[in-house]
């Protein structure tokens, strides 16, 4: 589960709850957070004069402020974190010492990994760097030497004319079964196919079965969904 900081109105809670004299795990219980997450935000954000609502929000802002860019952070907290992660602790833990964030560390070793620095190799979790194909670009479920709709005759956007259909697959639950429905833009005449899997196969075979009646009278046929099958017009 990832990290969400608590919002302005859940620090002002926290506040009235804590003057009620209620304790950080039925403050969690109250909020619906995990007692680690009212722990952090009572550990990070609090003041000289104990933990305060206005504050909590200023500290935070000034914080993720400082966040957006490593390079604000002062020289010798940068030297301390740099020592603290070489000891093998995380930017969490380095955090909880020291005047910045553990998204302003991390933006700090990758910086530094850039720079033909070493601080990354003592991060206990690693990246794994993954394959990539193609050039980056995600080539799966293309259809080749397809129509944009772009493309597609002016006349057939004043739905003059009979005869130009547009499809669009409605998915069922666990994204397995799935209903194709068909309409003829003019007329808005429809008809509807099911099919037992989303396949572009299954799919493509229910749609000429539900056209093969008015073959005569399809003259474009506009496809609307994702990469299997795509915004697409085909004669």
């Amino acid at each position: 589960m990832n990290y969400k900081h608590p919002s302005q109105i859940e620090r002002y809670q926290i506040h009235s709850l804590m003057k009620a004299q209620h304790n950080i795990t039925q403050i969690a219980q109250l909020l619906g957070r995990d007692k680690s997450t009212i722990s952090r935000e009572l550990r990070r954000n609090a003041g000289c004069r104990g933990y305060r609502a206005k504050q909590a929000c200023e500290l935070a802002c000034k914080r993720s402020e400082s966040s957006r860019n490593a390079s604000t952070v002062a020289p010798w907290v940068k030297e301390q974190a740099s020592a603290l992660l070489r000891l093998q602790w995380s930017p969490e833990q380095v955090a909880n010492c020291l005047p910045v964030s553990h998204e302003t560390l991390y933006q700090y070793v990758y910086a530094d990994k850039t720079q033909g620095g070493t601080l990354w190799k003592n991060l206990r979790c690693q990246k794994q760097k993954r394959k990539r194909y193609a050039s980056g670009l995600d080539r799966r479920g293309q259809i080749l030497n397809r129509w944009p709709l772009s493309e597609r005759p002016a006349h057939i956007e004043g739905r003059k004319q009979v005869g130009h259909w547009e499809c669009d697959p409605v998915i069922g639950a666990n994204h397995k079964q799935a209903i194709v429905t068909v309409v003829e833009r003019k007329s808005g005449y429809a008809v509807i196919a099911k099919v037992s899997n989303k396949t572009a196969g299954l799919l493509s075979q229910a749609i000429i079965k539900a056209l093969t009646p008015f073959e005569a009278r399809v003259k474009t046929l506009a496809y609307y969904s994702g990469k299997r099958v795509p915004r697409t017009c085909v004669d």
